[in-house]
């Protein structure tokens, strides 16, 4: 149970590696992402014909992860009959797939998350109360990022870590300014937000540790009454780079953070338009306004 960003699928994956089954697969679903009909043949796989598409027998996610664990994300957006056909998964251990007549035996680890307040949704009729109680065996709640300041910089450590090693560059630390920015910052994304921040501080520091200018990114609120960043959509008007000396212009950071952004990826714009959030002709446009040909 968590905020959106809280790092729930996060939190699942480290269950699943510290659990009896690390070997196993990890199958995830997001019941957000997909219409009922099409989350219904993600989830259960269907038969050759079972609707207009259905040209072969295809497998669910669910008998992916025999052997596994599964994690079903954003369970609070499930329709009534996907509810119901989920709770007798969960009692009998076995299913049917979309158009077929053959019982599918499961033997899977669950996990479900979602950032809705269930018993509510079981009050108003939203919510089966039998399916909230097989999923709510062992509740664990993450909390937002702005109550865990504790875990703030080794959680950010260990982020920038993945970010460094996925853009194929060295490890990078956070100096002292990096540092206080991470708590200034009200982080209303959660972890998800952080991570993203980290990611493009990575591909803009130049040096052997990320710094507040780097990490300054459009977006960002902040607590105490600090200077506020969040200034619009990032493809059109960042924020200017929060630093201890004079007042920065929004077009030299933008004009910075595209130039070191080509840089890492050897002039390619679609990854550098990818990494820094922002649309393909945006970078183009940037790109030529800039004079950043070369």
């Amino acid at each position: 149970l968590g905020e959106t960003g809280t790092g729930k699928e996060l939190a699942a994956r480290l269950l699943h590696d510290a659990g009896a089954r690390p070997g196993g697969p990890f199958v995830a679903v997001n019941c957000a992402a997909l219409s009922e009909q099409l989350l219904e043949s993600e989830l259960f796989g269907h038969e050759k014909g079972a609707f207009t598409g259905a040209h072969a027998r295809r497998r669910g996610r669910i008998e992916l992860a025999q052997g596994g664990t599964f994690f079903l994300d954003e369970v609070g957006e499930l329709a009534p009959q996907l509810q119901a056909k989920l709770l007798r998964v969960l009692q009998e251990r076995s299913f049917e797939r979309v158009g077929g007549g053959q019982t599918v035996k499961v033997d899977v680890r669950w996990i479900a998350a979602t950032n809705r307040d269930l018993p509510a949704m079981i009050r108003e009729g939203a919510f089966r109360e039998d399916l909230f109680h097989r999923l709510a065996v062992f509740p664990v709640v993450l909390p937002p990022l702005r109550e865990r300041t504790h875990d703030l910089e080794p959680l950010a450590e260990r982020l920038l870590a993945k970010a460094c090693a996925s853009l194929g560059r060295r490890p990078l630390g956070l100096d002292a300014g990096a540092r206080q920015l991470l708590h200034r910052a009200q982080w209303t994304g959660n972890v998800r937000e952080l991570a993203n921040a980290l990611e493009r501080a990575a591909i803009l520091a130049d040096g052997d540790a990320v710094t507040a200018e780097n990490l300054a990114i459009p977006g960002l609120s902040w607590a105490g009454g600090g200077p506020a960043v969040g200034m619009g959509d990032a493809a059109s008007e960042p924020a200017s780079a929060y630093t201890e000396g004079p007042p920065r212009l929004l077009s030299e950071v933008e004009r910075e953070a595209i130039a070191a952004a080509l840089r890492h990826f050897d002039g390619n714009r679609t990854r550098a338009a990818e990494a820094l959030g922002i649309g393909v002709r945006t970078i183009y446009d940037k790109i030529k306004k800039y004079d950043l040909t070369e």
